[in-house]
């Protein structure tokens, strides 16, 4: 096993965690008793854990190199899956998915520094790919989730086997990871002003994409008036697109570059949204959020290998500087939508996130000129 192939099984392995504690939401939810609202509240312990330890994860980075922060990162981030399934209580669960979060959040910044050491060691970009496992491995764990509902497995028993499977997985492709040569250089003290741009294109893609994936079925259902049996259309062609572009995004980044890339990326998310609004009938919306799909897709990798490039900062520190920003994308994108729509219409918020799209076509300008 190469260096490539073990940071692609380190993306697969976070992906299926996360997806694996998606696909039990509704059992964990009526477990507990939880109502919606309350349901709600709790799945803010997941971001808030993300978000709080980022100074945290880009220390450890830096103190002990994303190698050796790798394997513990992955192995503790799966055991709070396995916990989130023992909750007993409301609070138990909302402290899980905190530290859930947190890990999450390791574990994401040194597997994408690795990924940052394996562009440059190969000489080429390859972070849309590792993205793109990230994806794929979002389809296995829904899939692995509905087998697990269909043959009737508890949420602890399920969430145990995806930790064995990820220990497992982990003691194999760790030796092969990148050695952190990162360590052996010290950052400077000036601050690479090429890291807010970039910050502010992630929270943009983010945004974007935390709006489709909560109110994607909303808008088919209440707006484009889809069949019951078509309401996830949206959601569905979005996300096999957004997969599909991750993993050809870095033929499409070595072909074009990474700024013209960039620019492509935030007009097609506007384009798309604003096709949605504009003709909300089955078909063209859902080719609409396929466009989407494609546009968010090779965003945040294409951020994280500009990030890690810097010339001023170690690569996991600026990963976890550019992700601080971005990450509130995901805290305010989905709320936003529905607080335009509380005031206005469905429609009319989708339209404010498709000027998201042009601000990332515009912020890529200055990261050309810094």
């Amino acid at each position: 096993m190469n260096a490539r192939k073990a940071i692609g099984l380190c993306f697969f392995c976070a992906g299926l965690v996360f997806a694996s504690w998606a696909s039990r939401i509704p059992d964990i939810k009526q477990a507990l008793g939880l109502t919606d609202g309350q349901l709600g509240s709790l799945l803010m312990g997941l971001p808030a854990g993300q978000l709080l330890t980022l100074p945290l994860s880009a220390y450890l980075e830096s103190r002990f190199g994303s190698k050796n922060l790798a394997r513990p990162g992955l192995l503790l981030y799966a055991l709070m899956l396995v916990l989130t399934s023992q909750a007993p209580t409301p609070l138990t669960l909302a402290l899980a998915l905190f530290g859930m979060g947190s890990l999450g959040n390791i574990t994401s910044i040194s597997i994408n520094t690795q990924g940052v050491l394996a562009e440059k060691q190969e000489g080429r970009t390859i972070m849309s790919t590792f993205h793109g496992l990230w994806s794929l491995a979002g389809f296995t764990g829904a899939l692995l989730g509905l087998t697990m509902m269909w043959f009737h497995v508890s949420p602890a028993r399920h969430f145990l086997f995806v930790w064995l499977l990820v220990f497992v997985l982990v003691q194999i492709l760790h030796p092969h990871l990148i050695a952190s040569g990162e360590r052996k250089q010290k950052a400077k003290a000036r601050f690479d002003k090429t890291l807010l741009p970039l910050g502010m294109i992630g929270f943009c893609s983010f945004a974007t994409e935390g709006s489709m994936f909560d109110w994607s079925g909303v808008y088919f259902r209440e707006v484009v008036h889809a069949p019951s049996h078509f309401i996830l259309l949206g959601y569905s062609a979005f996300m096999i697109c957004m997969a599909s572009g991750r993993l050809l995004g870095d033929r499409v980044i070595r072909r074009w570059g990474r700024l013209p890339v960039l620019g492509a990326s935030g007009i097609l998310m506007s384009t798309g949204l604003c096709l949605a609004i504009l003709f909300p009938q089955l078909v063209p919306a859902t080719l609409a959020f396929m466009m989407v799909g494609f546009g968010v897709s090779s965003v945040v990798p294409n951020v994280y290998s500009l990030a890690g490039s810097s010339p001023s900062v170690e690569p996991g520190v600026a990963i976890a500087t550019v992700a601080s920003m971005a990450y509130f994308g995901f805290l305010l994108g989905p709320p936003m939508i529905g607080y335009v729509s509380s005031v206005s219409s469905l429609r009319v918020s989708y339209g404010v996130i498709a000027i998201l799209g042009l601000l990332i076509f515009q912020l890529r300008k200055n990261i050309q000129r810094a």
